[in-house]
C-alpha cells in the first residue's frame, strides 16, 4: 500500500558531500513526520535528523551544522544534504515516516524505506 523509496547514497571521500531523497507513494491520506536514521555494522539505529508536517526540524548532535533536512510536501519526498562528510558517517541510512493511510484514517504507522548505504572514506 505503501513505498519509500531512498536513493543517492555512495561512495565520497572525507569532505565530500551527498545528497539523499526517500519519495513516499501510495495510498497515503496524510504524510506526518519525516525522518532520517542510520545504522552502523554492530550499532542500533540512531537517529539522524528528522522533520514535522509542520516544518520543525531537529538534528542528532553529530550532524548539526553539516547536515540539512528538508521536505516537499508536493511530492510526498523529504531530502538530506550531507555536507563535510565524515569516516564515522559512514552506515545504511534509512528514510522513516508515520503515515496514515485513506482506509485507516484514525491513526497513522511507521513505514521505513529499504535502506541507502553511504560510505565515506578517509
Amino acid at each position: 500500500q505503501v513505498q519509500l523509496v531512498e536513493s543517492g547514497g555512495g561512495l565520497v571521500q572525507a569532505g565530500g558531500s551527498l545528497r539523499l531523497s526517500c519519495a513516499a507513494s501510495g495510498s497515503i491520506f496524510r504524510l506526518g513526520h519525516m525522518g532520517w536514521y542510520r545504522q552502523a555494522p554492530g550499532n542500533q539505529r540512531e537517529l539522524v535528523a528528522g522533520i514535522t508536517s509542520g516544518g520543525s526540524i531537529y538534528y542528532a548532535d553529530s550532524v548539526k551544522g553539516r547536515f540539512t533536512i528538508s521536505r516537499d510536501n508536493a511530492k510526498n519526498t523529504v531530502y538530506l544534504q550531507m555536507n563535510n562528510l565524515k569516516p564515522e558517517d559512514t552506515a545504511v541510512y534509512y528514510c522513516g515516516a508515520d503515515i496514515t493511510l485513506y482506509n485507516s484514517r484514525s491513526y497513522a504507522s511507521r513505514y521505513w524505506g529499504q535502506g541507502t548505504q553511504v560510505t565515506v572514506s578517509s
